[in-house]
């Protein structure tokens, strides 16, 4: 991937009379992990879904390794994404889902046991998903994601329903993916936890950039992530 992992130039959208997102525009650098914050309804969704080929935009370019997600010839082996929990049917084994996945995605069958143990799922593996907590979902949600070994990972509250633990590991597990040269665009609204986990911010609002940049050049003296946060939105708490 010699262009940029991503790349959002002067993206704009509507949905009837209102606009989602206006003007927006910002790079995500290889081997580095960034956060996409902004209030409720400030466009993150939308602009996330535009990338990911699921909304078309009004105008503007969302590229990934300098393509729109459509013109991928590989999309699982360029992005591994997580907007929503893994859609297992409650029946299905985390193993026979990630088959499933593999197979579709014209992946090798012997990536299935490699993520397992990447995202430590194994143990659950060949339990039904009707029985598991919020958190394995998530686990088998990232699995999914990381079949194809891609190169970005685009991922929307991933933290959602992990313990401390299982948290501390997803930013350990982020460290080493982004150390290996992979690429993360991540969204939050856990402030105190995106603080610890990531190198740069992009900060949406009314469905414009407001700001964007290395994270400790944000936080400047105001030390803390959400006292920035609060400071440029004016708004009472992130979404």
């Amino acid at each position: 991937m010699s262009a940029l992992p991503i790349e959002v130039t002067g993206l704009g959208k509507r949905f009837g009379d209102v606009t989602a997102v206006d003007e927006v525009s910002f790079a995500v650098h290889r081997g580095r992990i960034t956060g996409f914050l902004g209030p409720n309804g400030a466009g993150k969704s939308t602009t996330l879904r535009i990338l990911l080929g699921l909304v078309r935009a009004d105008r503007g370019r969302a590229l990934l390794g300098g393509r729109p997600f459509r013109e991928l010839a590989a999309p699982s082996r360029t992005v591994g994404a997580v907007l929503d929990l893994a859609s297992a049917h409650p029946a299905t084994t985390a193993r026979d889902h990630l088959r499933t996945y593999a197979a579709l995605g014209g992946l090798p069958a012997t990536r299935v046991q490699q993520v397992l143990e990447q995202v430590d799922a194994h143990e659950f593996a060949d339990r039904r998903s009707g029985t598991y907590s919020t958190g394995m979902h998530r686990r088998l949600a990232l699995a999914t994601a990381l079949l194809g070994d891609p190169e970005v990972l685009v991922l929307d509250e991933p933290t959602n329903g992990l313990d401390p633990a299982g948290i501390a590991w997803l930013r350990s597990f982020l460290g080493s993916f982004t150390d290996r040269g992979g690429t993360v665009l991540l969204s939050s609204h856990v402030l105190s936890e995106m603080q610890q986990a990531i190198d740069d911010v992009v900060l949406i609002d009314r469905g414009r950039i407001a700001w964007s940049g290395p994270l400790a050049e944000l936080l400047g003296e105001e030390g803390s992530l959400e006292s920035a946060f609060l400071s440029i939105t004016g708004t009472g708490a992130p979404a």
